[in-house]
């Protein structure tokens, strides 16, 4: 029997992802997530041997959850299922540890070829996420550019990119992380510059691009300038 743990924001989507895994007898989903932080520690806990994660969460989105469950509990096969394909996430995400990639808009079989291959510690990849590493595979080969913008960004700065696109203010955000509110000033500055962005809705729809954050995430903000200190909201 493959022990499972089931990670995304979305009850309903558990949901339907539980009932199709679970019509196959080989497979038993023992644990499910609604954010990043429950993912790892959930996943420290059951130390299930495939886990499958979004990577647009609250709290913590996926690609940071990989990083420290790879870290935390090395044996867990990851397999990622989201909405989102662009080449540079993929590649991210692959480097991060996790060792399947499947989308949402791919067939349910696909879903469970994938978690059986991954428990077998055979890697998976859909047609469309095998052509995006070729793809990068031969950009890289040949002297294309293939590292992603925010590719020099810490973890700390991803966790802080991801509070800012929620529409954290630094006050929330440095009680949040128990940090200081000009550490976090600081911090955003050098995401603003790293990203070449000018204002937090530049932030938000970067990290709506790259599953950072959910497309239903609210703001109602028209620009805010990298000056701006907003310790005091």
């Amino acid at each position: 029997m493959i022990q499972l743990l089931l990670a995304d924001d979305h009850a309903v989507m558990r949901r339907g992802i539980r009932e199709i895994l679970e019509a196959d007898s080989e497979i038993e989903v023992t644990g499910e997530a609604g954010d990043g932080r429950e993912a790892i520690r959930l996943a420290q806990k059951l130390k299930p041997d495939v886990m499958i994660i979004d990577l647009g969460m609250p709290e913590l989105n996926g690609l940071d959850a990989i990083l420290q469950i790879r870290k935390d509990c090395p044996e867990v096969e990851i397999l990622v299922f989201s909405m989102h394909d662009s080449e540079e996430l993929i590649r991210e995400v692959f480097a991060a540890g996790a060792r399947g990639y499947v989308l949402k808009s791919d067939s349910s079989l696909c879903l469970i070829e994938a978690v059986k291959s991954l428990a077998r510690h055979e890697p998976f990849f859909t047609p469309r996420i095998s052509e995006a590493i070729l793809h990068s595979l031969v950009a890289s080969a040949t002297g294309g550019k293939v590292k992603s913008q925010d590719g020099a960004l810490s973890s700390r700065e991803r966790e802080i990119l991801q509070l800012l696109a929620e529409n954290k203010t630094n006050k929330e955000i440095a009680t949040k992380l128990a940090i200081s509110i000009r550490t976090v000033e600081t911090h955003r500055r050098s995401i603003m510059q790293k990203l070449q962005v000018n204002s937090i809705v530049e932030l938000v729809h970067y990290a709506i691009r790259n599953g950072i954050v959910q497309p239903s995430v609210k703001f109602d903000s028209q620009s805010i300038p990298i000056s701006q200190q907003d310790g005091e909201q």
